[in-house]
């Protein structure tokens, strides 16, 4: 058995945040580094989402799905169009979201950041974020 020094280190995820309310943005970038993980991007509007992934190329996708400019739905499947990309919406509206994107992990605000990293993790090993 290996001891946990002798363990593989793990990867740092690139992860791609959009929030339109800055204190969440930073938050969740916080939370992200605790975790060992990296924000490569924060993106406040639909646009910037698209334009952001599409300079940045994340390895995961952390979305507002309500945004002030757009919609992060309207993003992600603007995004996913050019190859898919793990994904998670954090929502006020789960239900609503699930209508326009059946089969999304969605997760209610506000989300603790032992909640955030399960489903971090579950995401980035099911079979399609490989």
């Amino acid at each position: 058995m290996k001891s946990s020094q002798e363990e593989a280190p793990r990867r740092t995820v690139r992860v791609l945040v959009v929030e339109d309310d800055a204190i969440i943005g930073m938050l969740y970038e916080d939370m992200l580094a605790e975790m060992g993980h990296s924000v490569c991007a924060i993106a406040t509007t639909q646009a910037g989402a698209v334009a952001a992934a599409a300079q940045q190329k994340p390895d995961l996708l952390i979305v507002d799905a309500s945004l002030r400019e757009g919609s992060g739905v309207a993003a992600v499947q603007e995004i996913l169009r050019g190859g898919f990309v793990p994904h998670i919406f954090v929502s006020g509206d789960v239900a609503g979201v699930l209508k326009l994107m059946p089969g999304a992990i969605v997760v209610q605000k506000p989300i603790l950041e032992l909640d955030l990293a399960r489903i971090i993790q579950r995401v980035l090993a099911s079979p399609s974020a490989r």
